[in-house]
């Protein structure tokens, strides 16, 4: 069996796949989530970066969150007002998924911060990729 290696040319940049630019913002939040015994549970977070359809953020107090679970992203109320680089999405309490997890803290042994993934819809980015099947009418009802 041959193993062939290759060289990555340093200079080139590999391309942005993101749909929607993270940006820096720094404001007060809550993740709410069940836990495995259906006990609801709630952790103080401040958020270090968002985008459309993400948002990183840093825990204050020191609650474990597993990977994968759906929490809810809750923006303090204050902060929603007054910040207009604030995606719409996270407006409102939002459904998300922990899709990453930071490093433990020394102090209290648990994560210190956590990456989730917006369970929202995307706007135009479905519209205009041409993603839906053609001749497939959507109707309310």
């Amino acid at each position: 069996m041959e193993q062939r290696l290759r060289l990555v040319q340093p200079g080139l940049h590999r391309r942005e796949k993101r749909s929607s630019q993270r940006r820096p913002l720094r404001v007060p939040g809550q993740l709410v989530w069940k836990d495995s015994r259906g006990t609801t549970r709630l952790a103080r977070v401040v958020t270090r970066d968002v985008s459309d359809y993400g948002v990183s953020v840093d825990c204050i107090d020191g609650t474990s969150i597993p990977l994968y679970r759906l929490v809810y992203v809750q923006i303090d109320r204050d902060a929603r007002q007054g910040d207009d680089d604030l995606p719409e999405a996270l407006r409102k309490p939002v459904l998300s998924a922990v899709y990453r997890v930071g490093p433990c803290q020394q102090s209290t042994g648990t994560p210190a911060s956590y990456a989730l993934r917006l369970l929202v819809e995307p706007a135009a980015g479905c519209a205009a990729s041409g993603a839906g099947v053609p001749g497939e009418v959507f109707r309310s009802a």
